[in-house]
C-alpha cells in the first residue's frame, strides 16, 4: 500500500503563493471544497490525523463511501499513488506551512508566525516547498 505520510517535515508555502499572510479558505456556495475541508479537519484537531487520514477522509467524504465500506475503499484508494499534502491547496494559496511530526501526524502553521518561521528554519526537520501553482 503507498502512503502520502512524511515524517519530521515541514511543507512550506509555495513559491507563487499570493498571500503574504495566511489566510482561512473562504466557502464558495453551500458545499465545502477541499481547501474548506482540509483545513477544518487539521486545525481542529493538530497532531490527530496523518496526511493519509486526510487525504482518504476527504476522499470518501466527497464521494459517498459508507462507513461499512471504508477499510476496503482505502485500501483501494491507497493502492496506487496519491497526491501528498504538497498539493494541498492550504500550502499552495492559503498560505499554511504543514508540519508533520515524528508519528506523522500533521498540524498548521501561518505564513509569518513564529511558529511557521520556527519550522521553516528547523535543521533537523526535513524541508520541502509545497507544489507551485504555476510554471516556472
Amino acid at each position: 500500500m503507498k502512503t502520502t505520510n512524511y515524517h519530521n517535515t515541514f511543507i512550506k508555502v509555495a513559491e507563487d503563493c499570493p498571500v503574504t499572510a495566511a489566510e482561512v479558505p473562504p466557502q464558495k456556495s453551500d458545499k465545502k471544497t477541499i481547501a474548506n475541508l482540509q483545513f477544518e479537519m487539521i486545525n481542529d484537531a493538530p497532531y490527530q490525523y496523518t496526511s493519509d487520514d486526510v487525504i482518504f477522509e476527504i476522499h470518501a467524504k466527497r464521494k459517498g463511501v459508507s462507513k461499512a465500506a471504508l477499510a476496503s475503499a482505502r485500501q483501494e484508494f491507497f493502492s496506487c499513488g496519491q497526491a501528498c499534502l504538497r498539493t494541498s491547496p492550504l500550502a499552495r494559496r492559503y498560505g499554511w506551512g504543514i508540519h508533520s511530526d515524528a508519528s506523522g501526524k500533521v498540524a498548521l502553521y501561518p505564513l509569518g508566525s513564529a511558529e511557521y518561521n520556527r519550522f521553516a528554519n528547523d535543521e533537523t526537520l526535513k524541508q520541502v516547498m509545497a507544489m507551485r501553482s504555476t510554471r516556472g
